[in-house]
């Protein structure tokens, strides 16, 4: 009995080791980044290692090809990754691809920096210094400090990337500081990118079996079999790319706030006040992932409330004057960032609009004061009416003046709808007479 159970155990376990075992496959996240880093590219990146976390990625892969982009959403995609729980590898691809400026940045932050034949990164000079007037040479062509504050800074930032991942932190200085750039041969001879791959075959190849520290603790990876999948850009993504725009936010937020004040100042309209909450809405959250200056922002909406009091309150223009002075300069100090602005042309073009308004305004006002508003006796005598009743002597009836109906007296006979001139007034009674007679 005993050698029977022995020789079943034995048969169980030739059978378990004889049957193919299924092998999970491991899941990797795909995000294609390309064209100029901003509010979009940032969205689409933090979505997507949300995503890996929640699904319990093993890899997400940046596929990367840009010239750079906005300095505050680049930080915002470096944050993500070095807060992320699942490896990242940044993939310069395809042949002929560049992480340019912002993109050299994210790849030095990656847990694994890649590159396809035929790539390059680097000139990672800040792009603001050469954005804003007088802020890239001092006097004598030297930088002036403003510009050494920033290059510094850069040199910091990317250093430390340099020096949490183990890569060529002099070269990255150079990248910053010298705009200097590599093909992908010479980045991984420099220890700047951790592998060259050919393909995304041989991208897992090389990357199955390796040991990465991750934020929480050190990964294996294991990608013998992988199950893609790949986060595009979706609705929101396009919507976020059309309302990111400066130009559009400014003008959604102009709309929204003339909307609000067109549905509060004449109740039942509706549709103003359905587009302008709309319009803010739509402005609130664009602003929300730009690098709004909210001084900026309080001096816009101050300038346009004071330019709207000046209809209301009079001022003698100093209410108005004083809202295009903080709209104009609210709208240039709209962004922190100098590379991202509103166009100059719209912002003048508004403030055209709203001083040729402001001075329509004031001149309205100035010929009403000075305006001669005659009431009373003199004013009704000499007045055109038309007789609403048969008048004769003797007989009065109601006469129209202006839009209002008077009482009134004649010696001559008028019939009804006859034009005729208030010739005297006696109380609240008209004497009048057919204009033939003038």
């Amino acid at each position: 009995m005993r050698n029977r159970l022995i020789f079943r155990l034995l048969l169980l376990l030739v059978l378990v080791a004889a049957t193919p075992l299924a092998i999970a496959a491991s899941k990797v996240i795909t995000v294609e980044v390309n064209g100029a880093i901003g509010p979009v590219t940032q969205d689409l990146v933090i979505r997507a290692l949300d995503r890996a976390s929640e699904e319990a990625a093993h890899l997400v892969v940046l596929e990367m090809d840009t010239p750079g982009g906005l300095d505050h959403s680049m930080r915002r995609i470096i944050s993500a990754i070095l807060a992320s729980e699942v490896p990242v590898v940044t993939w310069v691809t395809p042949r002929g691809a560049r992480a340019a400026s912002a993109g050299t940045y994210i790849l030095y932050a990656s847990h694994v920096a890649a590159m396809s034949p035929a790539t390059n990164l680097g000139a990672a000079t800040p792009v603001s210094i050469g954005s804003v007037p007088g802020m890239a040479k001092g006097e004598g062509g030297e930088p002036n400090a403003m510009s050494k504050k920033v290059v510094n800074d850069a040199v910091a930032y990317i250093t430390g990337l340099a020096s949490l991942r183990g890569r060529n932190a002099e070269w990255a200085e150079q990248a910053v500081r010298e705009a200097v750039s590599l093909t992908a041969e010479e980045a991984l001879e420099l220890k700047v990118i951790d592998l060259i791959a050919v393909d995304r075959d041989d991208l897992f190849r090389q990357l199955d079996g390796r040991r990465i520290h991750v934020d929480g603790g050190d990964v294996t990876l294991s990608l013998g079999q992988v199950d893609l999948a790949h986060v595009a850009p979706d609705w929101r993504s396009e919507l976020l790319a059309i309302i990111s725009d400066p130009n559009v936010a400014y003008l959604l937020l102009l709309a929204g706030i003339y909307g609000l004040l067109i549905e509060f100042t004449h109740p039942g309209y509706l549709l103003p006040g359905v587009v302008g909450s709309i319009s803010l809405l739509l402005a609130v959250y664009a602003f929300q992932i730009m690098p709004v200056n909210y001084v900026g922002l309080l001096l816009l909406a101050f300038g346009l409330g004071f330019i709207v009091a000046e209809v209301f309150v009079s001022s003698g223009g100093v209410l108005g004057v004083g809202g295009v002075v903080a709209f104009v300069v609210g709208s240039l100090l709209l962004f922190d960032d100098p590379s991202l602005g509103v166009s100059l042309p719209l912002i003048g073009g508004i403030a055209l609009v709203a001083g040729g308004f402001l001075l329509w305004l004031i001149g309205r006002l100035v010929a009403l004061r000075r305006r001669k508003v005659m009431t009373g006796r003199e004013y009704m005598v000499g007045l055109e009416a038309v007789a609403m009743d048969d008048l004769a002597p003797g007989k009065r009836g109601r006469v129209r003046v202006e839009g209002e109906s008077w009482l009134a007296e004649t010696d001559r006979p008028v019939k009804s709808g006859e034009k005729v001139k208030v010739d005297a007034i006696d109380h609240l009674v008209l004497r009048v007479s057919p204009m033939e007679e003038k």
